[in-house]
């Protein structure tokens, strides 16, 4: 039998505290995600919708959690198969495009930049695909995931 995960949040719209949603332009978009156990994120709308800019919005976090899942994937199969990951660094881009009447991601795009202290080369850039295929967030989705990996020597 195939296990269950199963995950909890509470998001509160703390916005509320500076006025109802009398006016689309005048309410805060202002959000606290708290998860048990784990420090709270304050977030907000993409200043395009009229959110704070320093504060993390919903695509900021679907792009952490693709590029996050598929670096932690990449991680345990070159762990199993013997590639001695020293760094990982994922400098990503998401695209977001009119689509059906809303907007939607269209693209995602991650950039890893590996170094490998051992193992071979060639297995460590092919590992990438397992990593996405592997990748909980890259089968959920409905848009493309791509992969562009730079191995250094460490």
């Amino acid at each position: 039998m195939p296990h269950v995960h199963e995950y909890a949040a509470t998001i509160e719209w703390t916005g509320a505290q500076r006025g109802s949603t009398a006016s689309y332009a005048a309410y805060s978009r202002e959000h606290r995600i708290s998860i048990v156990g784990k420090p709270d994120l304050i977030g907000s709308a993409d200043p395009a919708f009229r959110g704070d800019g320093s504060l993390y919005n919903p695509e900021d976090l679907l792009l952490a959690a693709a590029s996050t899942c598929h670096m932690l994937s990449y991680l345990a199969i070159c762990a199993r198969q013997g590639i001695g990951v020293t760094s990982y660094t994922d400098s990503c881009t998401a695209r977001m495009e009119p689509k059906g009447g809303t907007m939607a991601f269209v693209e995602v795009i991650l950039n890893p930049v590996v170094g490998l202290g051992s193992g071979d080369r060639d297995k460590a850039m092919e590992l990438h695909h397992q990593a996405h295929d592997e990748c909980y967030v890259a089968a959920s989705v409905n848009f493309p995931i791509r992969c562009r990996p730079t191995l250094l020597e460490s």
